[in-house]
């Protein structure tokens, strides 16, 4: 019999029974009946429970075991005694009556429980993180996360994609967000940097002359944590074409993205022939670039039924030609206590107020806006957002841009206080056609608005003859649930398309030959038109697993300070390194 194991904690079933077994694992949980020790059994596989009695020739060493301590039993299988099977598990029909037991690592006291997925301070879960992955529900995820991968990889490599590995060391760019730095010893005083995407790479990969380009790319940023990107790396599913319009890109991936998410939503529904949303649009009825199309909300712009009304506050707004105001339906909403819980909610975000209608069941408007319009204008606002009695409507006034983003905020307050969101599916879009410049208020320029290499629709025409504010990019983002999970775009591949969308952002040429000179130079020599995009694994991952923290899809991550608490990153270094390196430290005062 081999030394540890003759079969998994997951593999005995009924037609083991009589059989001498030998199995190895942790002590996932110890019970004593009436002096009948009862140990389940756990390893990667599953779970197998043991029995030893006072009989049994192990029971002394039983009797030692602790939670946590890796074991080996041996014994032999027989069946459940009736009533007593447990059907919700594969093992469940039968135990093992223990003979031996040979411990192979006793466990200290536990700094956090094994059994069991009750919350636990997050500072302890991530130092003891070998401990926290034992966990069913954390290792589950992990195990799926590899699926997804794989199944990702399976569906590319059937799209006709080829799997690139691009490097790691590599320039710093000055476009998006910092770099993590590594100092060369060779070259002292110079620097790589870890890349924040293959952007440039997958592109030069398309002037080689490879024509469909995939990879699963570890991307690095040093940025400020957010709650939807873990903080210093992450992963996505990198992609690229040759010869390929946007209709292109969209049929290849959507089947890839639809097809992963079928696979693993566990009967969810998928949406498929997903919605084709423009920016512009998103932002009006969603506020939002990664609308949630789970809430029916749809917000619309009622500036004409205030516009010279009695309310004067919005009436004065409304001189302005640049402001407007928007209507938010609230189905179901229409009660006092619950517009009010809207107004302060809004300025707890900081907001003046949340102005709102709400509709009798007599049919009739009510509250202070509706007083000051008057029934014929409260009901032609009734009617265009398709409301009834019972509901309620809430309004945002101002300049769009300005509050789109709290809009927003509020159709999803609504969505989720009044229950209309089903969160039983995963709704999938594209959002297309992204400004390509947006104007930057603090430096009083213009600035790229989304990917710096993406071709403006128009191509050079429309760089030369319209307000680079009015231009939109072949650039294109997929939404799943409030989540943007792709971004991507049809590169600009002309170099003189190029050079002058940068100089319209502020830079030269000379500035285009320095910060991107391997691709520019590429350009010169035969560029195929090419496009792709890169999928968030992490956020599709998130998503399909059910959470909403990227910490339970992620084998050892970080916490929100950019630590690593198990391996007490960032950590010094010793003066004999720095040395090498060339590198004397100037730390800030404390």
């Amino acid at each position: 019999m081999h030394r540890y194991r003759s079969h998994t904690c997951g593999a005995l079933r009924d037609s083991h029974i009589d059989q001498t077994v030998r199995i190895s694992g942790w002590c996932h949980r110890i019970r004593d009946h009436g002096g009948v020790l009862f140990i389940d059994l756990r390893d990667h596989y599953g779970l197998t429970q043991c029995v030893a009695d006072p009989d049994s020739p192990a029971f002394k060493d039983a009797e030692k075991l602790r939670s946590e301590w890796v074991v080996r039993i041996d014994g032999k299988v027989r069946r459940r005694p009736d009533g007593t099977e447990n059907v919700d598990l594969p093992t469940g029909a039968v135990e093992i009556y223990v003979t031996s037991i040979e411990v192979l690592g006793a466990a200290a006291e536990l700094p956090l429980p094994v059994f069991g997925d009750q919350e636990y301070p997050e500072d302890i879960r991530l130092k003891y993180r070998f401990l926290d992955l034992r966990r069913e529900k954390l290792h589950q995820n992990i195990m799926t996360r590899g699926a997804i991968v794989d199944s990702m990889r399976k569906r590319m490599k059937e799209q006709g994609f080829f799997e690139f590995q691009t490097p790691i060391l590599t320039a710093s760019s000055p476009e998006g967000a910092r770099d993590f730095l590594v100092p060369s010893r060779i070259h002292p005083g110079r620097f790589y940097a870890l890349p924040q995407a293959p952007q440039q790479y997958k592109q030069l990969l398309m002037m080689s002359g490879f024509d469909r380009y995939f990879q699963i790319a570890p991307c690095f940023r040093d940025e400020d944590p957010r709650a939807d990107r873990l903080p210093g790396e992450f992963y996505q599913l990198d992609l690229e074409m040759s010869f390929v319009e946007q209709e292109d890109v969209f049929a290849a991936v959507e089947p890839v993205i639809t097809g992963v998410f079928e696979e693993f939503a566990k009967g969810k529904p998928v949406t498929h022939n997903w919605p084709r949303i423009a920016y512009a649009d998103s932002l009006r009825k969603y506020g939002s670039d990664k609308p949630d199309l789970r809430n029916p909300i749809e917000m619309q712009n009622v500036s004409e039924h205030f516009r010279g009304s009695g309310f004067k506050v919005f009436a004065r707004m409304l001189e302005d030609d640049k402001n407007q105001v928007w209507g938010i339906p609230g189905p179901g909403g229409g009660s006092r206590a619950f517009c009010d819980r809207m107004n302060s909610w809004a300025q707890g975000e900081g907001q003046p107020g949340l102005g709102y209608i709400m509709w009798r069941e007599s049919g009739e408007g009510a509250g202070p806006l509706a007083n000051n319009i008057g029934a014929e204008r409260t009901e032609a606002i009734r009617v265009a957002l398709a409301l009834k009695a019972g509901d309620a409507a809430f309004f945002v006034a101002g300049d769009p841009a300005k509050f789109y983003k709290f809009s927003g905020l509020a159709r999803t307050k609504l969505g989720e206080d009044l229950s209309l969101i089903d969160k039983e599916r995963f709704e999938l879009a594209w959002i297309v056609d992204f400004p390509m410049y947006e104007y930057n208020e603090d430096d009083k320029k213009i600035d790229f608005s989304h990917n710096p290499f993406s071709m403006p629709q128009g191509g050079m025409d429309a760089l030369t003859s319209k307000d680079p504010l009015t231009i939109n990019a072949f650039q294109y983002d997929i939404t799943c649930n409030g989540y943007e999970i792709a971004s991507g775009g049809i590169r600009n591949h002309r170099p003189d398309a190029m050079v002058k969308a940068f100089e319209i952002a502020g830079y030269g040429e000379s500035d285009v030959v320095e910060r991107f000179g391997g691709m520019y130079r590429a350009f010169q020599y035969g560029a195929p038109p090419h496009g792709g995009m890169a999928a968030g694994v992490d956020r599709i991952v998130m998503l399909l697993c059910g959470t909403n923290n990227l910490r339970e899809i992620s084998l050892f991550p970080m916490n929100q300070r950019a630590e690593d608490l198990l391996m007490g990153a960032p950590s010094d270094v010793t003066p004999k390194q720095l040395r090498e390196l060339h590198i004397r430290l100037n730390l800030p005062e404390n």
